[in-house]
């Protein structure tokens, strides 16, 4: 029996699926350990009235464990490795934070209207500590098998790619090539391609709002 999630909408097109890094996160869990899925997708600037009465919190994602809607990634990923545990997509203790500072220094970073408040080199140094981590590890953080800490970082990087891109002109550093490397082979997984939303306007769109309030 098919598992089902609530997942972001795209921004003005309710019909596709949306730019949610989180809800990313959890279907390509799904994905990497081929559990069947039905998803339901929520337009949050106009969520309909049934998911706010089993959900009233109104956050995705979520998904139905036993007939109750869980909310929240680290918890959803975490039922689904005991609920399903082949394969197993266990992260090593060591290196479960591995880039876990990356996505709220690209948060800040791409808010910054000031040159030298150093949010673009916080960005870089978490950048370079992923790079070296790869160098010795890779080519994913727990050497060559895809785990769950890279099924995190896979969208917010992509996040991190399209946004800096279109609002600041910026990409990862040339000399950071482990992480270039790292983050083209992540996007290129099957499991990543079903599951990004279908056009970089609705990642651009979805941080628009945040970027220039």
């Amino acid at each position: 029996m098919a598992l089902e999630i609530c997942a972001k909408a795209a921004v003005g097109a309710p019909h596709l699926l949306g730019d949610c890094p989180f809800t990313q996160r959890v279907l390509l869990t799904l994905e990497e350990k081929n559990i069947s899925y039905q998803m339901h997708l929520i337009d949050v600037s106009n969520k309909p009235q049934w998911f706010l009465e089993v959900n009233p919190e109104g956050k995705v994602p979520v998904v139905k464990f036993d007939g109750k809607w869980v909310p929240d990634s680290d918890v959803i990923t975490q039922i689904l490795e005991e609920k399903y545990p082949e394969p197993s997509l266990v992260t090593p203790s060591e290196y479960a934070s591995v880039g876990s500072k990356i996505f709220g220094t690209f948060v800040t970073f791409l808010k910054s209207k000031d040159a030298i408040d150093g949010s673009e080199q916080a960005l870089i140094f978490e950048l370079f500590a992923l790079d070296k981590h790869l160098k010795t590890h890779g080519p994913f953080v727990n050497g060559e098998k895809v785990s769950a800490v890279d099924l995190s970082l896979a969208p917010k990087l992509y996040h991190l790619e399209v946004a800096l891109e279109h609002f600041k002109s910026w990409s990862v550093p040339e000399n950071l090539a482990h992480v270039r490397n790292y983050t083209k082979l992540l996007f290129s997984r099957e499991s990543f391609i079903k599951t990004v939303t279908s056009d970089k306007k609705y990642v651009i769109a979805g941080w628009g709002p945040k970027v220039n309030p």
